[in-house]
């Protein structure tokens, strides 16, 4: 028997103050500053990983992947993706889908999507059409209205069997 099982995730980086590469979604943004992280601040990737972990029942990315672990400084945040995924495995269960919203006042998201669905789909074990991300404005309201910084949700889908 399988179960049916909904993770959400949540992530929150203020932009950097010194010169780095904006990650989301596992690509390159070049058109801004980076997000400032102890990885590489890909706010998606993370509430990706954080909802595939929640739905496990597992303990978030902090605690994989601590923040004052210098081996996990600047690490791609595909790798932490990669994990929750292994995790799930693990256990028997697979992704059923996965659905992201990214909410930031800049830069345009929305040319990038289809490269952050290709490159996502494979880790998470999904044809593209299965990995849903959308963008939003904070209609210039609190701090990622201001650009201070950018968020995401992500939800997913998981099937785990039932003695998992």
């Amino acid at each position: 028997m399988m179960l049916t099982l909904t993770g959400l995730g949540y992530d929150i980086h203020r932009f950097s103050e010194t010169p780095r590469p904006l990650w989301l979604g596992g690509v390159m943004v070049h058109e801004t500053r980076g997000l400032a992280g102890h990885s590489d601040a890909d706010v998606l990737c993370h509430a990706l990983a954080d909802a595939i972990l929640g739905a496990l029942g597992e303990p978030d990315i902090g605690y994989w992947f601590p923040p004052d672990d210098a081996g996990c400084e600047n690490i791609c945040s595909l790798r932490i993706v990669e994990k929750a995924v292994a995790l799930l495995r693990e256990r028997g269960g697979r992704l059923v889908n996965a659905d992201c919203a990214l909410i930031a006042e800049a830069p345009k998201i929305m040319p990038y999507v289809p490269q952050m669905k290709e490159t996502l789909a494979p880790i998470l074990g999904v044809p593209p059409r299965r990995v849903g991300i959308k963008a939003t404005t904070n209609e210039k309201l609190g701090a990622i209205g201001r650009r201070e910084g950018m968020a995401a949700f992500a939800t997913v889908a998981i099937l785990l069997p039932e003695e998992a």
